[in-house]
């Protein structure tokens, strides 16, 4: 470690000191710090890491005073937020305890902007409802997250991307039984809706990364993690279904068959999704406690279109 580092006002004590300026917003001033951190230290990676940080939100903040409507000001930083993201991965230093300072002034910031709209008109607008639980979410506030999207969830149901961020914050709080559900919910209704990168929980976050290792990505990661997720024992959390969902899924089935037939493999979405309602379908027969052949009929299909997936699950 570089001597430095042990004194009062080494480059240690600076970069806490800096982290703690991002934290505020103060970015301008937290670059100057950085600056002088690095010419006591200049091989340090982490400091250089958040120099480079410092002067990508400096210019930013700029942008973000300048728009004076609360619910621009909230999506640009949450859009924001999602390039930084992109941008961090090209680094490959460790920058966790900036990011997640820089995440708090964040979502800290976008929250303040969308309660401003829960005040008028747009009070009980879902949309509204659901940014206010993302930022609370961004924060680490699950609990008060999850009254936001419950609430937001009670008015648009069926929403995937909605039903995701409450699995999300289920998994936070250690309620692993119902951000199972909600997960595997949301993936059936439409992984493409989802928000992959928003998703912060050890259960997905390695689902992710095990589909990546793969070779699995944008929209294929998207529509494959369902079925691994079954494979891998994440989604194995069964629900009943109702009489009428049963009917959608029969219908839904007949549907993405008879498109697998006519175009083969050629789209994304065809096989993974008929994979993933063929396993809920035998889900359904276990739970009734119907016939051995009818999910004996179900497995034939599946070995059908994918061996590999087919001996995974009756492994």
């Amino acid at each position: 470690m570089n001597m430095h580092s042990q004194q009062n006002g080494g480059p240690i004590d600076l970069l806490k000191n800096a982290y703690e300026m991002m934290k505020n917003g103060a970015f301008g001033d937290a670059g100057e710090i950085l600056e002088n951190a690095l010419s006591l230290d200049f091989e340090n990676q982490e400091i250089i890491c958040a120099l480079k940080c410092s002067s990508y939100w400096t210019e930013r903040k700029k942008q973000y005073t300048g728009i004076s409507d609360p619910f621009e000001r909230g999506e640009y930083l949450m859009k924001q937020w999602k390039s930084f993201l992109t941008f961090l991965e090209r680094d490959e230093n460790s920058f966790e305890q900036g990011k997640y300072n820089l995440k708090q002034w964040v979502f800290s910031q976008a929250l303040s902007d969308f309660l401003q709209l829960l005040e008028g008109p747009s009070a009980s607008d879902p949309e509204i409802l659901f940014r206010v639980g993302k930022c609370y979410k961004g924060k680490g506030n699950y609990k008060q997250a999850l009254e936001y999207l419950e609430a937001c969830n009670h008015q648009k149901a069926d929403d995937a991307r909605i039903i995701a961020e409450l699995a999300d914050c289920y998994a936070f709080i250690n309620e692993t039984q119902a951000a199972k559900v909600f997960f595997r919910e949301a993936f059936f209704i439409d992984p493409q809706r989802i928000e992959l990168e928003s998703l912060e929980s050890m259960m997905i976050v390695r689902l992710v990364a095990k589909l990546r290792e793969m070779n699995y990505e944008g929209v294929a990661l998207s529509e494959w993690i369902p079925v691994y997720g079954v494979l891998f024992g994440v989604f194995n959390v069964k629900r009943e279904l109702r009489s009428l969902e049963y009917g959608k899924l029969k219908q839904s089935i007949f549907t993405l068959q008879s498109k697998l037939a006519e175009e083969g493999k050629k789209e994304f979405e065809t096989e993974p999704r008929l994979l993933n309602r063929y396993f809920w379908l035998i889900d359904h027969h276990i739970s009734s406690g119907d016939s051995r052949d009818k999910v004996n009929e179900i497995l034939q299909k599946i070995q059908k279109i994918n061996t590999a997936v087919y001996e995974q699950y009756t492994q």
